[in-house]
C-alpha cells in the first residue's frame, strides 16, 4: 500500500495540478507556438489593405486631394472643352454642384497618381469624365470623355475601364436598359480606345 502511495499519488497530483492551471488561463485555450504561428514580418489584414505598409498583392494607388476649383479653371482655359461642359462650369459658383472626385488611378504608369473628375448637373447626373494629372504646378487635364452616368475603374493591367448606361429604342427616360463597357489605354502620348462592348 505504501508503494502505491509513493508511485501513483504523485502522478495523480501532477495531473490534477495541470488541469487546475489550465482552467485558470485567460480563456483563450492552449497557445501553440511553432510552425503554425505566422512569422512576425507577416502583415496584418489592416496593413495589407492600405492602413500601414502595403503588401505587394494589395498595392493601391495612393489617394490624392486635387483642388476642384483649380481643375475648373484649367478646364475653362482649354479651348477643346465642349460647349455644354463650358456652360455648366461657367455657371457653377458652388463647385460641388458641378464637379466631384472619382477614383484615383495611375493609368499613365508614371508612378504619380491621376484623378478622375466627374462633371455633372445640379441633380448629380454625370455627363462626362476628365483624367487629371496631379503635378507640382497644379492639375493638368490629360483626357476627357462625354459619357452618361459612368462607372470608372482601373483594370489590373492599368487600363481605364468606363462602364456607362445606354438607352434602347423603347426605354423610358428614367431607365436605360443597356450598358456599354469601354477600355482605354495610354500609349505614351494619348489615351486610345482598345475595346467597346454593348450589353
Amino acid at each position: 500500500m505504501s508503494l502505491w502511495r509513493r508511485t501513483v499519488l504523485p502522478v495523480v497530483a501532477a495531473v490534477v495540478a495541470t488541469i487546475t492551471l489550465a482552467a485558470c488561463g485567460n480563456g483563450g485555450g492552449l497557445r501553440v507556438e511553432g510552425p503554425e504561428s505566422p512569422p512576425p514580418t507577416t502583415p496584418t489584414p489592416s496593413v495589407a489593405f492600405g492602413t500601414g505598409t502595403p503588401s505587394p498583392k494589395a498595392e493601391r494607388t495612393p489617394e490624392v486631394a486635387v483642388d476642384l476649383y483649380k481643375v475648373r479653371s484649367r478646364l475653362l482655359a482649354d479651348k477643346r472643352l465642349s460647349s455644354y461642359s463650358r456652360t455648366v462650369l461657367v455657371n457653377c459658383t458652388v463647385i460641388s454642384r458641378c464637379l466631384s472626385r472619382g477614383k484615383t488611378v495611375d493609368v499613365l504608369h508614371s508612378g504619380t497618381p491621376q484623378q478622375i473628375v466627374l462633371i455633372h448637373t445640379l441633380e448629380k447626373f454625370v455627363f462626362g469624365i476628365f483624367l487629371i494629372a496631379v503635378e507640382p504646378t497644379g492639375p493638368r487635364p490629360i483626357w476627357n470623355l462625354d459619357v452618361e452616368q459612368p462607372t470608372v475603374n482601373a483594370s489590373p493591367q492599368g487600363d481605364l475601364v468606363v462602364e456607362s448606361k445606354i438607352f434602347g429604342i423603347n426605354d423610358p427616360v428614367c431607365c436605360p436598359s443597356g450598358r456599354r463597357v469601354e477600355v482605354y489605354r495610354w500609349n505614351g502620348r494619348q489615351m486610345i480606345k482598345v475595346s467597346s462592348t454593348d450589353q
